[in-house]
């Protein structure tokens, strides 16, 4: 965002709800203060020793105009006119923040073919961003993201380190400028980077315990939200997999019922969908397998 000339520096720090600045470090606003009131108090005490007034008079004057310049001249100006070097620290903490690479996840629909990755990269290295991880997703033409498998196109997912001022957009152009369609991008945090398959195994191991963690299990997976009592169809009628809309999961099962997951703006991948229904068939071979009982009989 590019700052208007006439905005301060300081707007940056001020509360969105109050609309304060935050409390300056005692120190420098005791040094503000001095610096703004020691001229002002010079000047007061000059004025009234020249007077011929009793002396318990001038103590009273002064007491009295030294209070209300500290009050309603002092104070104000030193907020307002050493207001950068009185937040100087709090800016510079806001300025590490803003230039700090900030992590993002991004996809993309890109053809299936030489050069296709090479032009998503460079796009990106146009904005110094810098890719971490990448996973490519075969799709076919059943899967909702605009048909793309059957024009032979694929989906890459990105976790990408990117300039703290690069924006969502800067980042979407650079996808659509590399070729990519269809592109979505979202902040996200250090746990992308995690090891997806270790805390698939981690999950299995848990389903392997206790089959009715199922559902919590998958949930976790896919970090997406269980859907409650979703309507309840014969097996038949259930299609495995990603449903009509791309950020809607369904996976049938035999005790449960078809479970329903939703992740809004996120859409679940084919690779996504294939990992979450082999946590489904491992629940069903140890919940009606010989050495366990079901579920209902517990």
């Amino acid at each position: 965002m590019k700052r208007n000339p006439s905005t301060p520096v300081t707007a940056d720090l001020l509360c969105d709800v109050c609309g304060q600045l935050p409390e300056p470090p005692k120190a420098r606003l005791t040094l503000a203060n001095i610096a703004v009131m020691l001229p002002i108090e010079l000047l007061v005490h000059a004025a009234v020793v020249e007077t011929h007034l009793p002396y318990l008079a001038k103590v009273l004057l002064l007491t009295v105009t030294a209070t209300v310049l500290v009050i309603w001249v002092a104070e104000p100006s030193a907020a307002k006119v050493l207001r950068r070097w009185l937040h100087a620290p709090a800016l510079r903490h806001r300025h590490r923040l803003n230039m700090a690479p900030a992590l993002w996840r991004a996809r993309t629909l890109v053809l299936d073919q030489p050069g296709s990755l090479q032009r998503i990269t460079q796009a990106l290295a146009r904005l110094e961003t810098n890719i971490l991880s990448i996973h490519v997703h075969p799709l076919d033409g059943s899967h909702p993201l605009e048909d793309a498998g059957r024009d032979g196109s694929v989906l890459d997912e990105f976790v990408l380190s990117a300039p703290g001022e690069v924006t969502e957009g800067e980042l979407l152009k650079a996808l659509h400028d590399g070729g990519g369609r269809g592109s979505h991008v979202w902040p996200t945090t250090a746990l992308a980077m995690a090891d997806g398959q270790t805390k698939a195994l981690s999950l299995a191991a848990r389903i392997a315990g206790n089959p009715a963690e199922l559902p919590h299990a998958v949930a976790e997976l896919l970090s997406a939200k269980v859907v409650p009592n979703p309507p309840v169809r014969p097996a038949p009628e259930v299609t495995p997999g990603v449903g009509r809309s791309p950020d809607i999961l369904k996976i049938p099962t035999a005790w449960h019922g078809p479970l329903v997951f939703s992740r809004p703006g996120e859409p679940f991948t084919p690779a996504e969908s294939a990992r979450a229904h082999r946590l489904a068939e491992l629940a069903e071979i140890l919940a009606y397998g010989p050495h366990h009982s079901t579920p209902a009989n517990r």
